[in-house]
């Protein structure tokens, strides 16, 4: 059984602060080691349901966060950007389940530093008039390829948005939110007997789980934080400008609707 995994920092059990997530401080040194953590407990309850082969995809900022010498010795891991389809990078239909690990709530949600790609350039990204985080733009790309969401992890904003569009998959909440920057979490140790738990039971319930593939055209919305970001994002020929903070994007897959959203994200740094 192969098996993916999309590992990002902000649902990470111990993590609340925009510091944890900016390289460069010692608060970000610890929240990369309770990162590299989490995706080993991971590791060990996917390995204990059956999993032979597994791919951890390093997905947050530069993409260089979790710590390949304390990484279990089973899992390769993608470690880089910029990389091609981003937080999915290498993910193919050769795979049995898709799992994504410290995830959280997408931008304009409630949950812990909730944000969508780029809390920069994105205030809302919008598939077919509604609005999606990273798991579901994600989890909904695994689908196209006839992969299913295995497990999500983080806080439980994070559970109440993607379990509607995920009912098959396992969720292992290991913070409760206060609010974009505090939460309520359970102990680090618990957190990961709960991660190898879950994981366990996603593994082992692999080949029961569905994907769930949305039927495109799909018009990606992209309300831009200031208007000088949708004015830099308008320059490009398919661009439709709906108003002065969104700029929209026809697209056949979601796929594309990644593409476009990981272009005007490296864009807007022109503007930071």
């Amino acid at each position: 059984m192969r098996v993916y995994i999309s590992a990002d920092i902000e649902g990470v059990a111990g993590v609340v602060a925009p510091l944890q997530c900016q390289a460069g401080n010692g608060e970000y040194e610890k929240a990369r080691l309770l990162m590299t953590r989490e995706v080993n407990a991971v590791i060990e309850g996917l390995i204990e349901g059956g999993a032979t082969e597994i791919v951890v995809n390093d997905s947050h900022g530069q993409m260089t966060n979790i710590l390949p010498d304390q990484l279990h010795p089973a899992a390769d891991l993608i470690l880089g950007k910029p990389k091609p389809m981003n937080m999915a990078c290498g993910l193919d239909a050769g795979f049995d389940l898709f799992c994504m690990t410290g995830h959280h709530a997408r931008a304009g949600g409630a949950g812990v530093l909730s944000h969508t790609t780029n809390g920069f350039a994105f205030a809302e990204v919008r598939v077919n008039g509604t609005p999606c985080g990273e798991p579901a733009i994600y989890g909904l790309y695994a689908a196209e390829l006839g992969i299913p969401v295995g497990l999500i992890t983080g806080d439980d904003r994070t559970e109440a948005e993607n379990r509607p569009l995920f009912p098959d998959a396992e969720f292992a909440v290991v913070k409760t939110a206060f609010g974009q920057r505090a939460a309520r979490q359970i102990s680090v140790s618990r957190a990961h007997d709960l991660l190898r738990l879950r994981a366990s039971q996603a593994a082992s319930r692999a080949d029961q789980m569905v994907a769930r593939p949305r039927p495109g055209p799909f018009r990606a919305e992209f309300v831009m934080a200031r208007p000088a970001l949708a004015d830099q994002m308008d320059v490009l020929p398919p661009a439709i400008r709906v108003d002065p903070l969104t700029v929209a994007f026809d697209c056949a897959s979601m796929a594309e609707v990644i593409g476009w959203m990981t272009a005007l994200s490296a864009m807007s740094f022109a503007l930071r």
